[in-house]
């Protein structure tokens, strides 16, 4: 990659979220790679509630007098915590680092773990927006997912966040499931639709090392019928009014979730709990960090330091990890946005660039790069290019 095109600017400081890490569940799916841990006996609350706290204070350094303006509480099954123990983190968080006045909380939830009458509950606690891990509203591909909810207790969760009051909720749903047919899939979107959710994340299964799928390998999909589920799935919920925003993300107009779009941004984010990562700029020392916590919930609360590993991405790494994160969005990168969240010139990327606009994948503006049509179904080819 050439990188010394003109020299580096300097890096601006961006928006800053905190991603909260609650990492058990009552069972492990066979599809998961994250970093949740089976229920046994009763989870210690309390506990955990109090070391998040420390975790985040011996974050604070890091904060550089900003508010935050998103949150997200994801897992494992954060809904496994009561509303009480919730309200204690975001009062915690918000003791330490001052909120803005209209910051998005998001909380994640399983249907077959929370109590439905609780959903105003964690409203009252602070949360305004909710994910609920739908996957399917077919018994049968529940069952292959390893999911404890049943099609039922889905739609009544999704009815419930809707009469509950938040701002906005997600439903997650995933596609190109074992033996699923196109009509499943279909039916699926036309089902989750019908709840009227503001928010739709819509992504294929993938085999991931480390699970039970990767080690017994349910029969999937062939290409062709992937392909037409994506095609065919992406043109139904633009006709029910979903707006694609990013790769597996739809949403109503003006509910795009502000947290993910931080991330993608390439924004900075505080991250606290069992493995949470964080990513935070620090301007005045040209420094660009990634953090990791301990990942084990029993190393994690018996610790006084509760990171694990703190790395740097280099200057001549930045141009790559930002287009890997920005070029999942459908929207056009501002080379402005590039240099500051970078802190290299715009020139950097001429190169590629060219190569791309060659190729059909990208157009150009004064002010702004934007992938085609064709771009997007090719990122990765176009990603080899800043390599």
């Amino acid at each position: 990659m050439q990188s010394d095109a003109k020299p580096e600017l300097g890096l601006g400081l961006p928006p800053l979220s905190l991603y909260i890490h609650i990492p058990w569940c009552v069972q492990k799916c066979p599809y998961c790679d994250f970093n949740s841990h089976g229920q046994n006996g009763e989870l210690p609350q309390q506990a955990y509630v109090d070391a998040l706290l420390s975790d985040l204070r011996q974050d604070l350094y890091l904060v550089q007098g900003r508010k935050l303006h998103t949150i997200f509480i994801g897992g494992g099954t954060p809904s496994l915590f009561d509303a009480n123990n919730i309200k204690q983190i975001l009062d915690g968080a918000n003791a330490l680092i001052p909120f803005s006045d209209d910051i998005e909380i998001t909380m994640e939830a399983n249907p077959g773990t929370l109590e439905h009458d609780d959903f105003s509950a964690y409203r009252a606690a602070g949360v305004t927006r909710l994910s609920i891990g739908v996957q399917s509203f077919s018994k049968d591909k529940l069952n292959l997912l390893g999911r404890i909810h049943d099609q039922n207790e889905a739609q009544v969760a999704a009815q419930k966040a809707s009469e509950a009051g938040y701002l906005s909720f997600n439903l997650d749903l995933m596609h190109g499931l074992p033996n699923q047919s196109f009509t499943e899939a279909m039916a699926d979107i036309d089902t989750a639709a019908a709840l009227n959710p503001p928010h739709l994340s819509w992504y294929q299964l993938t085999i991931e090392p480390n699970t039970l799928f990767h080690s017994k390998p349910p029969q999937l999909p062939d290409d062709e019928a992937l392909w037409e589920i994506y095609e065919q799935g992406q043109q139904k919920l633009a006709a029910l009014g979903y707006q694609q925003y990013e790769i597996s993300a739809y949403a109503k107009p003006g509910y795009q979730c502000r947290h993910n779009l931080n991330y993608w941004q390439f924004g900075d984010y505080l991250g606290i709990g069992c493995g949470a990562h964080g990513k935070i700029t620090l301007p005045e020392e040209n420094r660009i960090l990634r953090t990791v916590k301990i990942k084990h919930p029993k190393g994690y609360l018996a610790a006084t330091d509760y990171t694990f590993e703190q790395s740097e991405v280099e200057p001549e790494d930045r141009a790559l990890e930002y287009l890997m994160n920005r070029l999942r969005l459908m929207t056009p990168i501002p080379k402005q946005e590039f240099e500051q969240r970078t802190g290299l010139h715009r020139d950097t990327l001429t190169e590629g660039m060219e190569k791309g606009k060659q190729r059909g994948l990208v157009t150009e503006t004064d002010e702004h790069w934007q992938l085609t049509s064709k771009g997007h179904m090719f990122v990765n080819d176009l990603l080899t290019q800043f390599c």
